[in-house]
């Protein structure tokens, strides 16, 4: 379908543009001009971390178009920490501040680890995309008696008026930037479904959004 063949058009072009800059930041580092532990080091981290989320994102949504999902209990709190490694890159390299809020490992869901640790890196993803350089972003756990939430709170300045339905329309996106694809807002809440739980967002006017992923907890 023309859908199909444009999310892979993009899904490649991400792709190299990724490689083409890990590569050159590696050039760099082995010619000795540079120190690996430098700015261009973080570079090549960047781009290898964003590669493997690239990746994680693929398969995840492969299997969602498959009808493949691997149900297993899964700890929200292991889930946060997994997320927080890549974060932390990203946030330092945007210049942004990252706070996380965590609930205790016997927290559980259940769902597919791969898709739901992929759907928080997209949320992350495009919480720092759109954050201010110097602003905040935080990913929190919070859970009650029956339910998991995950709020990813992003400083983007908020969102036009009537336009957070079309927030998870495959390639819709906030801004002119199409880096990112703007698939993933769709998968996150593909993901969400997947593990009988939703995806909302709210607005905060002037100042940003909170995306919640909600999912029923396991007792």
């Amino acid at each position: 379908t023309d859908l199909g063949t444009e999310r892979l058009g993009i899904l490649a072009h991400e792709q190299r543009n990724l490689l083409t800059t890990a590569m050159l930041a590696r050039t760099s580092i082995k010619s000795g001009r540079v120190p690996a532990a430098g700015s261009t080091g973080m570079v090549l981290d960047r781009c290898l971390v964003g590669l493997r989320d690239l990746l994680d994102r693929s398969l995840a949504e492969v299997r969602l178009s498959a009808g493949i999902n691997r149900v297993e209990r899964i700890s929200i709190g292991e889930l946060i920490e997994e997320s927080e490694i890549s974060g932390n890159l990203q946030a330092e390299v945007r210049g942004i501040h990252f706070a996380i809020t965590s609930v205790d490992r016997t927290v559980t869901v259940e769902g597919d680890r791969q898709i739901l640790a992929a759907a928080i890196t997209n949320l992350l993803q495009n919480a720092f995309k759109f954050t201010r350089e110097g602003s905040l972003v935080s990913l929190t756990a919070r859970a009650t008696t029956d339910r998991v939430f995950v709020d990813i709170e992003d400083e983007c300045g908020g969102l036009p008026p009537g336009k957070s339905e079309e927030l998870f329309r495959p390639f819709e996106q906030r801004g002119g930037n199409r880096s990112g694809v703007g698939l993933g807002l769709s998968l996150c809440l593909e993901a969400a479904r997947s593990s009988a739980g939703d995806l909302h967002v709210r607005d905060l006017p002037g100042k940003g959004c909170v995306f919640t992923l909600d999912l029923p907890r396991i007792a």
